[in-house]
This record gives C-alpha cells, sequence and structure tokens, in this order.
C-alpha cells in the first residue's frame, strides 16, 4: 500500500504580514486582498514528492495577534518546519522575528527547520526593511530566507518545497525525528489524529473561555 510522510509546517508572525494569503496562494493559487485575520488556527494539506518520496506538507496558519498567542503556542507541537513571517514594508514585524523564533524554539519539535520569510516584495516603494537585513539575520542564524510576494506570487511555492527539502534531508541524516504518528499515513486517507483533535476541542473551549470567538479550521 502507498503510504505518505507527514511534514507539519506552521506558520507564524505578527497580524497582517499575510501569513494567510501566502498559505491561499500555495494551496489555492488564489490571492485575496480582504482576506480575514485568522482567528484561533487553521491548517491545510497538500502532497508533495520530495526525491521520489511521496509527502504531505501539512500546513498550520496561527493567529499572529497578542491575544491568542498563548493559547496557540500548543499547535506548535510536533511541527518539524517553520516559517517566520515578517511584513518588508513593516520595520516592527521585522524586529518581531525574534520573539517568534523563542516561541517556536521552545514550543515546536527539537531541530526545527526556519525559514524567514519577507512578505510583500510587490510594495517596493513602501519597503522598511531592506533586502540586506533579511539576509543577514538568517545568515548569522542558519536560516533559509526568502522574500515573497502573495498578490504576485513571487517564490510562494519555492519557501515551500525547499523548505520541505532540507526538512527531508535533515530526516535522512537523523537529525529531525518524526513522532509515531507523523510516521506515515495512507493515500488520500488523511484525517485529524487524535491528538489533534484533542487540540481542536481544548482550543476551542479557550477561546469560549475568554469570549474570543471559534476556532477556523480548513482543510
Amino acid at each position: 500500500m502507498n503510504s505518505k510522510q507527514i511534514f507539519k509546517l506552521i506558520v507564524v508572525g505578527n497580524s497582517g504580514v499575510g501569513k494567510s494569503c501566502i498559505i491561499l496562494r500555495y494551496l489555492d493559487d488564489e490571492f485575496n486582498l480582504g482576506y480575514e485575520a485568522t482567528i484561533g488556527v487553521e491548517f491545510g494539506s497538500v502532497p508533495i514528492e520530495l526525491m521520489g518520496k511521496s509527502v504531505v506538507l501539512q500546513i498550520w496558519d496561527t493567529a499572529g495577534q497578542e491575544t491568542y498567542r498563548s493559547i496557540t503556542k500548543p499547535y506548535f507541537r510536533r511541527a518539524v518546519g517553520a516559517l517566520i513571517v515578517y511584513d518588508i514594508t513593516d520595520r516592527n514585524s521585522f524586529n518581531s522575528v525574534m520573539d517568534w523564533l523563542e516561541d517556536v524554539q521552545l514550543n515546536a519539535s527539537p531541530n526545527t527547520f526556519i525559514t524567514i520569510v519577507g512578505n510583500k516584495r510587490d510594495l517596493e516603494s513602501k519597503r522598511q526593511v531592506s533586502y540586506e537585513e533579511g539576509v543577514k539575520f538568517a545568515k548569522e542564524n542558519g536560516f533559509l530566507f526568502f522574500e515573497t510576494s502573495a498578490q504576485s506570487s513571487y517564490n510562494i511555492e519555492k519557501i515551500f518545497e525547499e523548505t520541505a527539502n532540507k526538512i527531508y534531508q535533515q530526516i535522512q541524516k537523523g537529525d529531525i525525528q518524526l513522532s509515531f504518528d507523523e510516521q506515515k499515513i495512507t493515500i488520500n486517507e488523511y484525517s485529524e489524529s487524535e491528538e489533534e483533535k484533542l487540540y481542536i476541542k481544548n482550543f476551542d473551549d479557550e477561546l469560549k473561555k475568554k469570549s474570543l470567538g471559534v476556532v477556523k479550521f480548513q482543510l
């Protein structure tokens, strides 16, 4: 029976940097300028081929608002890759990258592979963060770096494919270990794990306590 490995990727960064738009462009090749801010977490999945192997990228989109930050952290668990996104037209979002990095390193899997993403390259005239600054930060920390545009789709496929390739290489070397329920799933039979279902219930309960609405999931 054919099977696929699951690579859980989280996409984090300040609210408004374009995380949801990046994911929407990658999964559906669509761009919606009026895309609503994520409340809680959402995730989608897509099958890809890596060096002849079948892999499912499970991409988790997390809310960037401070209000939700403490209750989205549990969803970082078991992530083997993280895209930390900032907006090149917003200096504050770049300054926050280190905070998001600390959250990932504290809450995700050991040796989670990091890619730094400077989004909204199409708004060059409003740029506040230079390309060189992004490159320097990523290089100093040993991360991949790309500038992207969800609007034009510039580098969108590349950030996911390159990140997935690097994760696969690290798994082959033994630097990243997949937990037992991430090892393999049957083609066309992907469903939420029992742990994820429990996460959803607990997260929904937390949101209700805080009167923040309901968690959204997109498959």
